[in-house]
């Protein structure tokens, strides 16, 4: 009898939808490249067409928001429930809301062989009325130290959620516009870490950051604010002299492992696989980290060798080897 012919190893697809500027920054030849020598073809989704008419896929990968979207999903997936999506709207709305994504830290525990290493947030008052900022005795005064950073409450992307200010004096607080959230500001050495997530996998990368503040600076200086689009950009003269002055490279990293079961925890409670999240060093206590903000789908293209992890993670769904994935879906 003649030998039977070989079956060629079965190819999966994955549908993408996202936005132009994050298709343009992740969907790149060198991924495309790497996922193709694996069995797996990225392919785009026409967000305009039903979803249900479009594939057959073997997982949708997505980063799009909206009523009209989510209901796409929900179709898709009560149809085809077997099929994993990369992530749930139900659990990426939580991230939406900058108290409801912190909260989740309080969440988490992790291991004691960390040693003393420990973790939080830093304390921060959400308003949702100007009243509450023109009050000079009110919750501002009573439960945070200036200076303080105004983040917008709503943190869904857009390039307005990003708007951010560092507020030095109480007077700074009366131009903001709620609902905003008010997060006491830490120094923290100039420097971030940034802490992808991928499934299991998890890299942390440095970058500049605001400067400290100090008590005299904070005395003496005439600003009331400082506006800013993220913490790891640099806008003013003076952040810029302090960012040349120091060298990340003689910045010490918080401990992998440490970092890793605090990332594992996160994604177990938020039910997520694709995310980042922001952690500072408060410098007065140097064993304690502290995690600023939380980011669905970050910008994988700025992580070294994101090509082969995500490659990678997208084979572990594929072929069901991601076992955290049966509690995601």
């Amino acid at each position: 009898m003649a030998a039977e012919e070989e079956k060629p190893p079965r190819r999966f697809s994955i549908g993408y939808a996202l936005a132009p500027k994050k298709q343009q920054s992740f969907i790149q030849p060198s991924l495309l490249s790497m996922a193709r020598s694996r069995g797996i073809d990225l392919v785009p989704i026409d967000p305009s067409i039903p979803l249900i008419d479009q594939g057959p896929f073997d997982c949708v990968l997505h980063k799009l928001c909206g009523e009209h979207w989510t209901s796409q999903l929900a179709a898709f997936s009560s149809l085809h429930p077997e099929i994993p999506v990369l992530d749930r709207p139900a659990a990426i709305e939580r991230l939406h809301n900058r108290i409801s994504m912190l909260q989740v830290v309080s969440e988490i525990k992790i291991s004691e062989k960390n040693g003393s290493d420990t973790f939080g947030i830093p304390s921060q008052v959400v308003i949702y009325d100007s009243a509450a900022l023109a009050d000079p005795g009110g919750v501002v005064c009573g439960a945070l130290r200036f200076p303080v950073i105004a983040k917008p409450l709503v943190a869904d992307g857009s390039a307005k959620s990003h708007k951010m200010s560092l507020i030095f004096h109480r007077d700074g607080l009366r131009k903001l516009k709620p609902p905003l959230v008010l997060q006491e500001f830490v120094n923290h050495g100039g420097v971030i870490f940034k802490v992808y997530v991928v499934g299991d996998h998890v890299k942390c990368v440095k970058r500049r950051s605001l400067p400290d503040v100090s008590e005299d600076k904070l005395e003496s200086t005439t600003e009331r604010s400082l506006s800013f689009s993220q913490v790891s950009n640099v806008p003013s003269q003076d952040c810029a002299v302090a960012a040349e002055e120091m060298c990340l490279d003689e910045v010490e990293m918080p401990p992998l492992g440490f970092l890793t079961d605090i990332a594992h925890g996160l994604r177990r409670a938020l039910g997520l696989s694709l995310f980042n999240f922001d952690v500072i060093r408060d410098v007065r206590v140097g064993n304690r980290y502290l995690v600023i903000d939380i980011n669905y789908f970050p910008g994988y293209a700025k992580m070294p060798s994101y090509e082969a992890v995500l490659t990678d993670f997208f084979w572990k769904v594929l072929n069901k080897e991601d076992k955290a994935m049966e509690n995601v879906a």
